[in-house]
């Protein structure tokens, strides 16, 4: 399932329950899958909703003397794994054999793979010997799982051996999950001779390379991970956007500004590009960019120019990251606030709260910006409070104030004013 506009989470939402009123729990469940591509968050609501529409349909099932198929239980099993409801799972696999529906290695992959998520390896490998118990043969998702998921380099080569000998055939996720395992496990330039493998399809070995450098980006060997996105760059190939992502999540040092915006300029899919474009803006607040993160929250705003909940959101994730630091830098968030010219009352004043309480020193400066903002977002009345503290000594000051006045005039509407400000004397 491909959108050619990435939906919002609401839009999923919306798209999952006509799914599910329609009786389509299949697609809702591609829907589910999509979303965890995108790199959203499922809510608990989405995951309610299938799971009451799967136990409808399973009913139907019931009452009806309808057989699903090997393909259906495999969904609803891997949905209440989602759910963590691993005894629902289980249930469903009996009642597969129930049914006479053939238990297949995908539903016990299922299982066995929540487990190892929820770091229960050796329950996860339990499920392994079920499958052996049942005379069910693993298939490469098992062993992919089972690579994956080894923390001891004797178990990678164990079970690689048990897959070459079952005549299985080694897919780009098996590959995938020996270059996890072995950087997992310190085993460095042996996650780097995995791409010397001459059974790799040569469609993969980009992607290949992608997880290799998220892999060694995510285990602190960032030298080698840039090296191997030098590689790729000058093979006129294209860094996967979630190794992009990936990479970026790694990189701490101030000197990688360059680099982070190049990174965000290769992610061409929008989704990607505006989860990529919020890593860069919180990494320039961090390091203190102004320039650069002021650039970046246009650039959204005009992405999100129709969606005002959405951009408001960004916006305010933006702010919190200022206060959050230790110690909050106020002057930033006062400076950014300026430069964006938002004209939202609420962060204005949770910054010159923040203001407040780090009890950092007034001058004429701060309380000109702090008025000007209050004249923007339309609150006349705290704006006026605030002019009372200004020192109106200096002819320039007295200019400034009348400009921002002619700038900013009062409406006829009555501006929704949060509390007034508390100040401070200036002294």
């Amino acid at each position: 399932m491909k959108f050619e506009i990435t939906p919002s989470l609401e839009s999923y939402k919306e798209l999952i329950k006509f799914c599910c009123s329609s009786r389509k729990v299949q697609l809702a469940l591609d829907i589910v899958n999509q979303i965890s591509q995108d790199g959203l968050s499922l809510s608990i609501d989405m995951l309610s909703c299938i799971l009451h529409a799967i136990e409808e349909n399973y009913e139907l099932f019931c009452c009806r003397s309808l057989k699903p198929n090997a393909e259906t239980f495999r969904r609803m099993i891997s949905l209440s794994v989602k759910m963590k409801d691993f005894g629902s799972a289980y249930a469903m696999l009996n009642d597969s054999r129930k049914m006479n529906v053939k238990p297949v290695a995908g539903m016990y992959n299922a299982i066995m793979a929540g487990y190892f998520r929820e770091k229960k390896i050796s329950t996860g490998l339990r499920v392994l010997k079920q499958m052996e118990l049942d005379s069910v043969k693993p298939d490469p998702q098992t062993y992919s799982y089972l690579i994956g998921y080894c923390d001891r380099e004797e178990d990678i080569i164990k079970y690689y051996e048990e897959l070459k000998c079952s005549g299985i055939t080694v897919t780009k996720h098996i590959f995938m999950s020996l270059i996890n395992a072995y950087a997992a496990c310190g085993q460095f330039e042996k996650a780097k001779q995995v791409l010397l493998d001459e059974g790799i399809p040569v469609k993969s070995l980009n992607e290949l390379r992608s997880a290799l450098v998220s892999s060694l980006a995510s285990n602190g060997q960032m030298a080698d991970a840039l090296d191997t996105y030098e590689e790729i760059k000058q093979s006129v190939g294209d860094l996967e956007p979630r190794a992009v992502l990936s990479l970026m999540e790694c990189l701490h040092s101030e000197r990688y500004l360059n680099l982070m915006l190049q990174l965000l300029e290769e992610l061409n899919d929008q989704g990607y590009w505006i989860e990529g474009c919020c890593r860069v803006i919180s990494f320039c607040i961090r390091k203190k960019h102004l320039s650069t993160a002021v650039h970046l929250l246009k650039q959204l705003k005009d992405k999100f120019c129709d969606d005002e909940l959405a951009a408001e959101v960004l916006f305010d994730e933006a702010f919190a990251i200022i206060a959050e630091e230790e110690p909050a830098d106020v002057q930033f968030g006062v400076d950014l606030l300026q430069a964006i010219k938002t004209k939202d009352l609420q962060n204005s004043l949770l910054i010159w709260k923040e203001y407040e309480i780090a009890g950092l020193p007034y001058n004429v400066f701060n309380f000109l910006r702090m008025y000007q903002l209050l004249l923007a977002c339309g609150d006349h009345k705290s704006a006026e409070a605030m002019r009372t503290k200004i020192l109106k000594d200096d002819p320039d000051v007295r200019d400034v104030i009348r400009a921002f006045q002619v700038t900013y005039p009062k409406s006829t509407t009555p501006a929704k004013a949060n509390k007034r400000p508390q100040q401070q004397e200036n002294k």
